[in-house]
């Protein structure tokens, strides 16, 4: 079985992020929960209040900031660009092997504004690890804002790609049974 250039591509980029994905979900949003009892802002799909922030800021002290902004902050900067290629590959090699869809057009655009909500809510997430606990609600409201956007989009644009595989899938297994 060859795989053309855009398979490939969406492999090496999926096994990148997954690497990131693991490290951070089994190393440093672990190590971040374990050391506050509390889920990272990363881990909150439904945004957090500026109560939650505050205590969350409270709660991971000056070495949990410099872990979070030293440690979580770089790979999730990573993270976001290389799903984004990930899923925008998968559409690709699927648009080009067996035609285009509604959702192999409109999944790219998903998935770049994912990773585009992705990188505004750890800028977000690094303005409030700066001054800690005395965050500015609008900062908290507006980080907050993008970590549901981010979850939002990742979450339709992962829907998107897993419609157009099934898609392809049932059309191989239509084909193959004519």
């Amino acid at each position: 079985m060859k795989i053309e250039h855009h398979g490939r591509a969406a492999i090496l980029f999926g096994l990148g992020a997954m690497i990131i994905y693991l490290l951070m979900v089994l190393g440093t949003l672990k190590h971040l929960s374990d050391l506050t009892l509390m889920q990272p802002f990363d881990l909150r799909p439904a945004g957090y209040s500026p109560a939650d922030a505050a205590s969350l800021l409270d709660a991971l002290g000056e070495a949990g900031r410099q872990y979070y902004l030293t440690w979580q902050i770089p790979l999730d900067t990573l993270y976001p660009a290389l799903m984004a290629l990930t899923l925008m590959s998968t559409l690709r090699w699927c648009a080009t092997k067996f035609g285009p869809t509604l959702m192999t057009r409109v999944g790219g655009p998903l998935a770049i504004m994912a990773a585009a909500f992705d990188y505004l809510e750890n800028l977000g997430i690094v303005f409030m690890l700066l001054p800690g606990p005395g965050s500015h609600p609008a900062l908290i409201h507006a980080a907050s804002l993008a970590t549901i956007l981010k979850s939002t989009f990742t979450t339709v644009a992962l829907l998107a790609v897993l419609a157009t595989l099934v898609a392809v899938l049932f059309r191989s297994v239509f084909a193959r049974a004519r």
